[in-house]
């Protein structure tokens, strides 16, 4: 299964540019950015409905990013490749992950080859 969703964080003083987001958008909602670093005051505008993503997100930021520009396209990508169905099937899968795998760097749970190997058509 394929989870998407889109993702800005802001430190607590930029709490305004989130609500503006959420507002604008007609979507998403407001967390905290860290469940389980009680150090990390920063929040986050989430929105995960692919619907939104597709109609509402990638309209609005498209041509309007400078920074992290590379990662949207990237993440537009992957929504192309869900839309279209071909995530069914494993060679969709992997080019999701080799995808994903290059915009996140952090810790992961599962290596790709994990992920595949568990994969059935």
């Amino acid at each position: 299964q394929v989870i998407y969703f889109f993702k800005v964080s802001q430190n607590p003083s930029g709490k305004v540019v989130l609500d503006f987001l959420k507002k604008r958008l007609g979507c998403g909602y407001l967390k905290a950015n860290s469940k389980t670093d009680a150090t990390d005051k920063s929040l986050a505008f989430v929105v995960r409905d692919f619907k939104d993503l597709i109609t509402k997100v990638i309209p609005f930021f498209e041509g309007k990013l400078v920074i992290k520009k590379k990662n949207f396209e990237k993440f537009k990508k992957v929504l192309e490749i869900v839309k279209s169905g071909r995530h069914l099937k494993k060679e969709g899968m992997k080019e999701i992950l080799d995808i994903s795998y290059s915009m996140n760097t952090g810790k992961r749970k599962f290596s790709k080859e994990e992920i595949l190997k568990n994969f059935q058509d």
